[in-house]
């Protein structure tokens, strides 16, 4: 399986210059050793579309909204990010979670909207750090991901990725241990092989939380660790590329 790293991290960290300049540093590079997707806000996905034309090189949102179209002033559809050429979409990041009350429920809605769009929905779980010291980290994910696993079906889940992010590595500059984060991947890959063998062995499980070059191909050595969504480190053209390399 062929590792999957994501740049997801220019949440609102972006400029035109800025966003210009780290299309450019991805399209120039050899990153053929993986696949590569950027997540840019929404005013630089035109850019990320016509930056990347002939790059293989693949662009995403970092969020939609959970109805098709209607009187939703602000929200974006699925639909209209699969008209401008993105091809995967971000869902259930923490900050959506904790700052938006996203509930699981919300989440599933939004990722049946990216599916129906035959898009890859990228589904983000993960702990704070007052359920991993109560001891409830798995019992969190596993409620994180049970809608999803009951409602979704096999095809579907042909085009869902997971990305375990715990909460108190986001931003912190804390990174989970790679036998934490191989813990959290295996668990999570059990509760996928309850649904079906071959689920858990196709969907790509990735690491979000604070992943620096640094650290990557330790993270990377573990079995059940598919790749990364990156954080802050994706906003530095070289510190992506080394994570890449690794």
């Amino acid at each position: 399986m062929r590792r999957l790293l994501i740049a997801g991290n220019w949440k609102m960290n972006a400029s035109m210059t800025t966003s210009s300049a780290l299309l450019s540093e991805l399209v120039n590079a050899d990153i053929s050793t993986c696949d590569v997707a950027v997540f840019p806000p929404f005013p630089y996905l035109a850019l990320a579309a016509e930056s990347l034309r002939a790059s293989s090189v693949r662009f995403g949102a970092q969020d939609c909204s959970d109805e098709l179209s209607g009187a939703y002033t602000g929200e974006v559809s699925a639909a209209m990010l699969r008209d401008v050429g993105a091809s995967m979409v971000l869902v259930g990041h923490s900050e959506r979670r904790q700052r938006h009350h996203e509930t699981d429920a919300l989440v599933l809605k939004k990722a049946q909207q990216i599916l129906a769009e035959d898009m890859t929905a990228v589904v983000c779980v993960g702990e704070t750090l007052a359920q991993r010291q109560a001891g409830l980290a798995e019992k969190t994910v596993t409620e994180q991901l049970s809608l999803l696993l009951s409602q979704l079906s096999l095809v579907q889940w042909q085009r869902v990725v997971i990305a375990y992010e715990p909460v108190w590595a986001i931003g912190t500059g804390e990174t989970a241990s790679p036998e934490q984060a191989q813990s959290m991947h295996a668990h999570i890959r059990q509760l996928l092989g309850q649904v079906s063998v071959a689920l858990a062995e196709q969907t790509r499980i990735l690491y979000g939380g604070s992943v620096k070059s640094a650290s990557a191909a330790e993270l990377f050595a573990q079995p059940d660790i598919d790749g990364a969504l990156v954080g802050g480190a994706s906003l530095d053209a070289a510190e992506f590329l080394a994570i890449c390399q690794s």
